[in-house]
């Protein structure tokens, strides 16, 4: 699967980013009831904007300068603040709503394929290049992108990392497809300025096939201070595995997602806490139909349930918007799907193409994807 493998995920039909911010909150009350009345009055009928008319909320298109560039990395730290990365070695940082786009990638990075960031703050980033041996690697920015440290490079030619995601400002895991039969976990507790290899004692053996899909940088996330989740495709069957002390031990999960093929499974994972999430994912490839291609848990993965009206195509990243406990965004290369009550049931509101999706506590929810797509959901 090794050369298909590196199709899907070193060229830019999947992948990339996004980190489990520390420190995030759910508010209360009266601000909760707002922000889900404007975030969820989306129209069952949309076209390419979303907004056939009113007040309802639609992506805003933001031009980043970068044609050619496809960004499956995002961070969203609020309304005014993002980072995205992607292929040519690229990373975009943006503080004034997505108005004005700043390059910042690494030198000497136009040739990697950046397929996850994750972002602390407007000044601190973490990103991770993926691929076979070397071409994996992960930079750190402590003044916005003026400067990085290369604070990792696989040095394992069996090792192909996907996807990042941190507990909080120090702690984080990064995760590569099975090496000797298992998934490899990274781990820093110092912000990614350093990086170690986990015991995999802990981790159940791969299936065979078994990957993980560096779509939209959402294939490990995390809820909370210890709990993290990895999702998987190319196998007999697509599942979901669960850590709950920081990736040394895990439990593993069928996900109703179909899979038999390097090309389906579980693309993406979003936790609104440690009990109640989502799964999307499907058939990458745009000629195959992906049936139920949506799953929720309650119960911290241990067991999934299909949607019952699930989107209607492949679907590469899924978020929740913020402060709310039943309303989330999937996105895909043909459009983006709202749910409304948990992932039972999802509904396509814009045909517009994005790989990733990220919200913020302040009511901001970006998406970006290929020819330098970047957007906002405004009303």
């Amino acid at each position: 699967m090794r050369p298909l493998g590196k199709t899907r995920r070193g060229t830019g039909t999947v992948g990339t980013a996004r980190v489990r911010r520390a420190g995030r909150t759910v508010a209360a009350g009266a601000a909760c009831a707002a922000a889900l009345a404007v975030l969820t009055a989306v129209p069952a009928q949309a076209g390419e904007t979303g907004r056939p008319g009113g007040h309802t909320p639609a992506w805003a298109p933001k031009d980043t300068g970068t044609p050619t560039v496809r960004f499956r990395g995002l961070a969203a730290v609020d309304r005014d603040t993002a980072w995205v990365a992607g292929t040519q070695g690229t990373v975009l940082r943006t503080t004034d709503g997505g108005a004005n786009w700043r390059n910042v990638s690494p030198p000497g990075a136009a040739g990697l394929q950046f397929r996850d960031v994750e972002a602390f703050d407007a000044r601190r980033a973490v990103v991770l290049a993926i691929g076979e041996g070397e071409a994996s690697r992960v930079y750190r920015t402590d003044d916005g992108g003026a400067t990085w440290t290369e604070s990792f490079r696989n040095t394992d030619t069996r090792a192909f990392y996907d996807c990042m995601t941190f507990f909080d400002r120090r702690h984080g895991l990064a995760m590569s497809d099975p090496v000797d039969g298992r998934f490899r976990i990274l781990s820093t507790s110092d912000g990614g300025r350093s990086w170690t290899v986990l015991p995999d004692a802990g981790m159940p053996t791969a299936l065979p096939g078994e990957a993980g899909f560096a779509a939209s940088g959402q294939c490990l996330v995390s809820a909370g201070s210890r709990d993290v989740w990895l999702a998987t495709g190319g196998a007999e069957r697509a599942r979901v595995l669960h850590s709950a002390d920081r990736g040394l031990t895990w439990t593993v999960t069928d996900a109703p997602i179909p899979a038999g093929d390097p090309a389906r499974g579980v693309f993406a994972l979003a936790f609104r806490d440690r009990t109640h999430g989502l799964a999307v994912g499907g058939d990458y490839r745009a000629d195959q139909p992906s049936p139920s291609a949506a799953a929720a848990t309650g119960d911290a993965g241990r067991t999934w349930r299909p949607a019952g009206t699930p989107p209607p195509a492949y679907r590469s990243g899924v978020a929740w918007l913020p402060h709310s406990r039943t309303a989330a965004l999937a996105v895909g290369p043909t459009g983006t799907d709202l749910t409304t009550d948990a992932g039972r049931t999802w509904r396509t509101v814009d045909t517009g193409s994005y790989d990733t999706v990220d919200c913020t506590p302040d009511r901001g929810c970006w998406a970006a994807g290929e020819q330098g797509r970047v957007a906002r959901l405004e009303r």
